[in-house]
């Protein structure tokens, strides 16, 4: 099997208990998943399915109890959390509900942070942070403060963070939670063309017209996958268009 057939993603039965006083919870009891790459995968679930506990182990933030996690050809589940914290950064550009940016940095900083850390030089993180702030439609905005962007554009902040390493997956948690419904079909649309334009995207959500989205649904329910479909009704739309 060539490496641009191999799957990014590939978990074999994962599990992660934790110990809560004296009882022990199974959050997740064998989850056994392939991801190919370039492939738009949603995780759906009631609460207490596990699909949060599942992002925490794809995005590399928890490992596993059991289980073998193999990630773009790196075998992750038994690393240190240092060894951990360089994967993330180099593989995964995480997208959250609550945008995690930092207030008093400008929408420019928000986006270097994550090259810091990979060790460019200001120059390149300059660079590099200006033409992902492009590809989000937000060259016009490059110098404000969060306070001073809308909760669309706050968003885009965060897609252009976790684009600017070029990472192989894009992970998004509940990405539309905290949006209008129009705003939450622009960013959407904005996720279609990242998709178009090379990345393997994974959402969690819980939002069924979200998730509709995906080419693939994955659905939780205690702590197993309870289907595994490809998605026949995709939703797509063009206006939330990015730039190759």
């Amino acid at each position: 099997m060539s490496e641009s057939t191999l799957p990014i993603i590939s978990l074999r039965e994962i599990a992660r208990s934790y110990t809560v006083g004296s009882e022990m919870i199974h959050a997740l009891r064998s989850i056994t998943l392939q991801i190919s790459r370039n492939e738009y995968v949603a995780l759906m679930g009631p609460s207490g399915s596990g699909k949060s506990t599942l992002m925490n182990m794809l995005g590399c933030l928890d490992t596993p109890s059991n289980g073998e996690y193999i990630l773009n050809n790196i075998s992750v589940a038994r690393m240190t959390d240092n060894e951990l914290a360089e994967v993330r950064n180099k593989e995964i550009g995480f997208v959250f509900q609550t945008f995690n940016l930092l207030p008093r940095q400008t929408a420019l900083e928000n986006v270097m942070l994550p090259l810091i850390y990979a060790g460019l030089n200001k120059t390149e993180r300059k660079q590099k942070a200006e033409h992902s702030l492009e590809q989000v439609g937000l060259k016009d905005r490059m110098h404000h403060r969060p306070n001073e962007l809308s909760g669309g554009q706050r968003q885009r902040v965060a897609i252009a963070r976790a684009l600017v390493n070029d990472p192989a997956i894009i992970l998004a948690d509940e990405p539309t939670g905290n949006l209008d419904s129009k705003t939450s079909i622009e960013i959407m649309g904005l996720f279609e063309t990242i998709h178009k334009n090379g990345n393997t995207i994974i959402v969690v959500t819980h939002e069924e017209d979200i998730a509709q989205y995906a080419h693939r649904i994955v659905r939780l329910r205690d702590g197993l996958i309870e289907t595994d479909a490809q998605n026949t009704k995709i939703r797509t739309m063009s206006s939330g268009s990015i730039h190759a």
